[in-house]
């Protein structure tokens, strides 16, 4: 048998070099910076044109589709294998040891953005399709890297590319955990609006508040601007030390300006960070806010702290194949005494969106303004593609592969047979839109091994 592990190690300083000159391109979505060609700016054209342009002088054959998605392609016949990456980041945040996109390696690891999430990953598979390709084996299927640009956000890409390319017969994303993850719960992206005006009963006006990024991210850092009396500074800085929270104090002409910080997360699992937006409303809940104000803040307070299950929402659901729903509280922004929420929720795979929908619906005073549903996804344990996967990490690692489910979405998703794949080994944390992501170089190295015979195998 082809030895996968020994011809990766041959190219071990090779992928390391590629991955850090991958990684210190800033793809993050900057659609002001968008045009025809390049949808969603100029960081994620660079990166989407690297990789292709690299592909092509590795003798792969290219295709750009209007700069929302592409593919690098090998292998003959009528069958599909379909690898799908994406090369889109999520915003740095703050707090880094250092630069983000510096691919700086400290204690055998490369820290970057996206050195998990997924441009770790995409150059480990770029480089098992080179390997398998100089390796002169015969494959019976062609095999397709799908490069896709806007996974982080809405999913244009994917959905531009389908509208236009063949669906893979069978496909893996790397862009999660091994051993294989063969359930997605379900992800909904919500926003709630709360208008009204203020009786200005309070002693304090909450003037604005903001916090948050994305959906899909814990905010971990909020600032609210209140207009009052002169002793909330006192008031506040007694509740940082209580609560052991960081953060600070601006005074201004008649105004303060209150900032939290706290720890960013993937929204598939909110208790890994410490929301910074719910913090600072539920210290402001405690004060004699204006009615718009008070209203805005009790909401997030009594509906997300201390609650990521949707149990004060009323939508809590559980099953035995992919556990809890969670919910994150991804934007909160208030001004002119209106109020809007961003909530991203991931239900288990045997329940709907719709009971989700309505209780979003129901409550009272606020105003469902956007409900984007993107199902879950399944694939049963005794499907050929987990039975060929399951072979091949067990074959390299020596240990069983077990079947997961994850609150994350990948492009898996977009198959009827895909499921995500690594790389992220069991026991690893996961700080994938956390600061200071990293991918640890040996499992980027075993990564790239065992997805070069993923590759063989399937295609073979």
């Amino acid at each position: 048998m082809f030895n996968w592990i020994e011809e990766t190690e041959k190219r071990r300083e090779q992928i390391i070099k590629d991955t850090q000159e991958f990684l210190r391109i800033k793809s993050v979505l900057d659609e002001e910076d968008g045009q025809e060609g390049a949808p969603f700016g100029k960081g994620i054209q660079e990166a989407f044109e690297h990789l292709l342009n690299k592909g092509e002088k590795d003798g792969f054959i290219s295709k750009n589709l209007d700069g929302y998605a592409g593919h690098l392609e090998m292998g003959k016949g009528d069958e599909l294998l379909g690898i799908l990456c994406h090369i889109d980041v999520v915003p740095e945040g703050d707090g880094w040891t250092s630069d983000p996109y510096g691919a700086e390696i400290r204690d055998g690891k490369i820290f970057a953005r996206g050195a998990l999430d997924d441009k770790g990953p995409t150059m480990a598979a770029y480089h098992a399709m080179k390997l398998v390709k100089d390796s002169g084996v015969e494959l019976n299927k062609k095999v397709r890297m799908i490069i896709g640009t806007d996974e982080e956000s809405d999913w244009r890409c994917v959905d531009h590319y389908f509208k236009h390319e063949q669906m893979p017969d069978i496909g893996f994303a790397p862009d999660a955990d091994f051993p294989i993850i063969h359930a997605e719960k379900g992800i909904i992206d919500a926003k709630l609006q709360f208008n009204g005006e203020s009786a200005d009963s309070g002693s304090l006006t909450l003037v604005s508040f903001s916090s948050g990024r994305r959906f899909n991210m814990v905010p971990d850092f909020a600032e609210a601007e209140v207009k009052g009396t002169d002793e909330l500074e006192a008031q506040f800085s007694a509740w940082l030390e209580k609560e052991d929270v960081k953060g600070s104090v601006k005074r201004g002409s008649g105004q303060t300006v209150l900032q939290v910080e706290g720890v960013s997360a993937h929204a598939m699992e909110p208790n890994n960070g410490k929301n910074a937006g719910v913090s600072l409303a539920s210290f402001l809940e405690t004060l004699d806010l204006d009615e718009a104000g008070k209203r805005f803040v009790s909401f997030i307070k009594d509906h997300f702290d201390g609650d990521t299950r949707g149990q004060a929402l009323g939508i809590k659901a559980n099953d035995e194949v992919s556990g809890d729903l969670t919910v994150n509280l991804g934007t909160m922004k208030f001004s002119n005494q209106t109020g809007e929420l961003g909530i991203n929720v991931r239900y288990p795979v045997t329940a709907s969106s719709q009971p989700i929908k309505a209780a979003f619906e129901s409550i009272e005073g606020a105003e469902l303004t956007m409900f984007n549903d993107s199902p879950s996804h399944y694939v049963e344990a005794d499907h050929p593609l987990i039975q060929t996967l399951s072979k091949v990490y067990e074959e390299q690692t020596g240990e069983k592969a077990s079947l997961i489910s994850i609150g994350g979405g990948t492009y898996a998703r977009s198959l009827k047979a895909g499921v995500a794949f690594g790389p992220l080994f069991p026991g690893r944390p996961d700080i994938a839109h956390q600061k200071d992501e990293y991918i640890e170089i040996e499992d980027l190295i075993r990564a790239t091994a065992i997805y070069a015979q993923a590759i063989y195998e399937l295609a073979k």
